[in-house]
């Protein structure tokens, strides 16, 4: 009988006698000491919003900017709120079942349905591995490294990191790895931009009737608001071992991890929209950031290099940990970075398989943009299944108790479900219908 993956030592601890000493109330917290406060909590919140903004997510972000300059600020305000209410509500269910999403849609919905999409997950997050990969490689290569040298010794420093380490270990260098999107800021203060402008487009909404404007706000969507996000942060909440009377502390993690991250996405589209805007899509994060350099310098295109790699590197282990948690909790076997491989075969062995996959792959010269392509269309199958099952176990008093969702939560909730599944059924029909040569 395997051991609960969230139970720690601390459980053991927390409960004390009815006739122990009161707690002594503690003193007020000044700003600084609630700043040192949330940067000891941060965590799997954090962590999951920042490996959204992985190279598939950069390619995106500096393509709003170099197609419509400022014009997608507002509609990224948007996707923040909706990113921080979905965030909150995987790490809520995390920190007050004890179980990860996966092992929760296994118990309340069919098993079927469950199979169906851990499996699309599962297939999706395996291309985006591949991409993540790409993106070490493409990084070093604005550096003049060969991606052949980094690619393999990459792969084998993340596969171990994962392998022979403990969950607090591991869950500190993904923070550590987040601190390389401080250099996307930079970069946009270097890029000089229209700050007028930026103000204006981040409070006015702006919309274009075309095709390619809709595709690439489904894409921001869909890049933003990952299925494997939220099954990595409730997954996370339980692997370290949190509690509901960690709730607020978890949720404060998550709200800020969402903000922080969609902050980063808006000073990749400033930066390249103030350097590059209205030059129409690119075709990576490697063509941005070498775009950067006649504007703002060489240091620019250094710092986006440097934020390409940490964003690739937290990415290329978050993605299939997220697929590995979802497939252990389905099953419903040991599934936790604290264990052995003796002890997690199936959650251990999998992510290994995606980790040597991912690289061999990124190796070849394969089409990482087709590859891309490909993996957005299952992202957007599975993504509204994926935010249904959330928000149906969020509104259930069976699952959560009194930590369910209020009325006005519910409400705001939905709508934002029923909007990113309207815009991912919008970029899964036009695939399809381009596909079939009908658009």
């Amino acid at each position: 009988m395997t051991r609960d993956p969230g139970t720690t030592a601390a459980d053991s601890t927390a409960a004390h006698g009815p006739g122990g000493p009161a707690p002594a109330e503690p003193p007020r917290r000044t700003g600084r000491r609630r700043i040192a406060m949330i940067a000891a909590i941060a965590g799997p919140g954090l962590v999951a919003a920042n490996a959204g903004n992985d190279a598939a997510g950069i390619a995106t972000y500096a393509s709003a900017g170099s197609q419509y300059v400022y014009g997608t600020l507002f509609f990224m305000v948007l996707v923040t709120v909706a990113l921080v209410m979905v965030q909150e509500m995987a790490v809520r269910l995390g920190a007050h079942t004890g179980k990860g999403l996966g092992a929760l849609i296994r118990e309340q919905f069919s098993l079927r349905l469950t199979a169906l999409a851990v499996f699309c997950l599962l297939l999706a997050n395996t291309g985006l591995v591949v991409s993540e990969f790409a993106g070490i490689g493409a990084a070093f290569e604005l550096l003049g490294v060969p991606k052949w040298v980094v690619i393999p010794p990459a792969a084998a420093l993340l596969w171990a990191l994962v392998l022979f380490g403990s969950y607090h270990w591991a869950e500190r260098i993904f923070l550590i790895m987040s601190l390389a999107f401080f250099a996307y800021p930079v970069a946009m203060i270097l890029g000089h931009p229209d700050w007028g402008a930026v103000g204006h487009h981040l409070v006015v909404p702006h919309a274009e009737g075309n095709k390619d404007f809709i595709l690439l706000a489904v894409a921001l969507i869909g890049t933003t608001v990952s299925p494997y996000m939220q099954f990595y942060a409730a997954a996370g909440v339980v692997d370290r071992g949190a509690r509901p009377a960690d709730y607020p502390l978890i949720r404060a993690d998550a709200v800020l991890g969402a903000v922080f991250a969609c902050v980063v996405s808006l000073t990749i589209i400033i930066a390249t929209a103030s350097a590059i805007g209205g030059s129409g899509p690119l075709q990576s994060a490697a063509q941005a950031a070498r775009a950067l350099e006649p504007v703002a310098g060489k240091q620019a295109e250094l710092l986006f290099a440097l934020g390409l790699l940490g964003a690739s590197a937290l990415a290329g282990a978050v993605v299939p940990l997220s697929a590995s948690y979802a497939v252990g909790e389905a099953a419903g076997v040991e599934r936790s970075v604290s264990r052995s491989f003796r002890d997690a075969p199936l959650f251990l062995g999998l992510f290994t398989a995606q980790i040597v996959l991912g690289a061999a792959v990124a190796l070849t010269p394969v089409d990482v943009i087709k590859l891309l392509i490909g993996t957005q269309v299952l992202q957007g199958l599975i993504s509204p299944v994926v935010l249904v099952y959330l928000l149906v176990l969020t509104n259930r008093r069976s699952v959560l108790g009194d930590a369910v969702n209020g009325p006005r939560h519910r409400v705001a909730a939905t709508v934002v479900v029923v909007g990113v599944a309207a815009m991912s059924t919008v970029l899964l029909v036009q695939t399809v219908l381009g596909w079939l040569g009908l658009a």
